[in-house]
């Protein structure tokens, strides 16, 4: 269901944007790089975090960690990493395909600057086997995404 929800809302906002699905998983980050034929950080992660209580994602390069002090100094707290049952009942996405298209309610999607670096990044497809590839410019703008610097590496 997840995968359907991501062409829906891509049919809607970004009809040119294919939706990639892949034999070979790509649940992690070095397997959607072998996948798709990419560099490791032009792996858009989307990670789904809490503060206080408001939950959020936060789509970062691939090779790129939270830094906890840009982040608690960006919003005002320390992160919780939601778990993966808790990620599916707020995303749909499973663990290995959460992205920030196609959500069953909005959240609140922040893309780190890490994702500058690359003209093309490859974000999951809410599947551990589907991504799309567009630019990191391109896929904030579609889904509403402010742009913070809460990573490093």
């Amino acid at each position: 269901m997840s995968l359907e929800t991501v062409r829906a809302f891509l049919a809607a906002h970004a009809p040119d944007v294919e939706v990639l699905v892949t034999e070979a998983s790509s649940a992690t980050v070095a397997l959607a790089a072998e996948a798709h034929g990419v560099e490791p950080a032009q792996i858009a992660k989307t990670i789904c975090l809490r503060v206080g209580g408001e939950t959020m994602l936060i789509v970062a390069g691939g090779m790129s960690r939270l830094d906890n002090r840009k982040f608690k100094d960006r919003f005002g707290g320390k992160p919780r990493m939601l778990d993966a049952d808790e990620v599916v009942a707020i995303t749909s996405h499973p663990v290995g395909g959460v992205c920030p298209f196609g959500l069953p309610a909005p959240l609140p999607v922040y893309c780190d600057v890490s994702l500058r670096a690359f003209d093309e990044v490859v974000p999951a497809a809410g599947a551990t086997n589907a991504a799309v590839r567009l630019s990191p410019q391109r896929m904030a703008h579609i889904v509403g995404a402010e742009w913070v610097d809460v990573c490093q590496g």
